[in-house]
């Protein structure tokens, strides 16, 4: 029985007050109870408007977010299309990608839901930040942005062009000069994705 899981089918309840928006998930989708509290907490403190929604200017404030190069890709990620606000249930499921896998979650029924945080689901999040078109393969232009995001000035766009030239070359099994979902796992096949796509503060 996975009794550090928690259901959130009911209202949790901190500081004697339910946290709204966490109805229908699965305690296999979501977070431990004691993730789900400091999160509400930081989600809370993150609202400014006190209107049980966080907009892209209040993600923008988190520091973590701020000094990150593909911040605004990680930003947008909580947002479904054509939406402008996150409430909690969306700011919770978006983060459970990011929860370390426990021992015990390696040994989960094949059969059962596949958890948010699985090596799957983490791999799908991923490429999602390279996917800006959605056409679910990385183009050459898409992979340049990234990498410029990531080194800044510091390398130039020819040197940059050749990285990108070689990494679609060494990715790409199907000839399309792209990059699909499956060469996308493939070429990650041996890092260790579960933990570098892990949140400290959901440990």
């Amino acid at each position: 029985m996975r009794s550090t899981a928690f259901s959130c089918r009911c209202h949790l309840v901190t500081a004697n007050k339910p946290i709204p928006g966490c109805g229908g998930l699965s305690p296999d989708e979501v977070l431990k109870k004691s993730q789900i509290t400091r999160l509400y907490s930081r989600f809370t403190s993150l609202d400014k408007g006190e209107n049980g929604t966080l907009s892209r200017e209040d993600f923008q404030r988190i520091p973590e977010l701020a000094i990150n190069p593909l911040g605004d890709r990680i930003i947008n990620a909580f947002f479904s299309e054509g939406e402008d606000q996150v409430n909690f249930r969306g700011f919770m499921r978006t983060l459970a990608h990011f929860r370390p896998i426990e021992d015990n979650e390696k040994s989960k029924d094949v059969n059962g839901p596949e958890p948010l945080n699985s090596r799957s689901n983490k791999l799908h999040f991923a490429f999602r930040l390279y996917d800006l078109d959605k056409d679910d393969k990385i183009s050459r232009d898409e992979l340049l942005q990234v990498l410029r995001m990531m080194v800044g000035v510091n390398i130039s766009d020819e040197q940059l062009g050749s990285i990108a030239d070689r990494t679609i070359q060494e990715a790409d099994q199907d000839g399309d000069s792209a990059i699909s979902f499956t060469e996308f796992v493939k070429v990650l096949e041996k890092v260790d994705v579960e933990q570098k796509m892990s949140i400290r503060f959901l440990h």
